[in-house]
């Protein structure tokens, strides 16, 4: 089955693991065995601290904003347009440090959600 969402119909809530970190998930593994997809909208100054996916490989799109993302053990710049693949077990992290929302558009394969 396709699925088509348009701009209306994506609706944010509360992150449950990140205070400052809203999530609107578009699929997950109700809906598809092979992948979950989100956008992360995160507040000025709120970082998603260094962690890892067991199983899970993270794709990253910037949609807009300014922040700083922790890949291959260093911190490093990123804005719209940069893209980010994390193999499964890789440390990562996300941390904005613009004055507006970090948005992200994330693919986690298999579904994280």
């Amino acid at each position: 089955m396709a699925y088509f969402f348009t701009a209306e119909e994506i609706r944010f809530q509360d992150h449950p693991k990140f205070a400052g970190v809203k999530l609107a998930l578009l699929i997950d593994a109700q809906k598809s065995p092979a992948m979950s997809v989100s956008i992360l909208d995160i507040s000025p100054e709120v970082e998603i601290p260094i962690h890892t996916h067991e199983t899970q490989a993270d794709s990253i799109y910037v949609l807009e904003g300014e922040g700083v993302a922790y890949v291959n053990g260093t911190w490093q710049s990123i804005g719209p347009g940069d893209y980010i693949l994390v193999p499964p077990g890789e440390e990562h992290a996300v941390k904005n440090t613009g004055a507006g929302s970090l948005r992200l558009f994330i693919v986690h394969s298999p579904p994280l959600y």
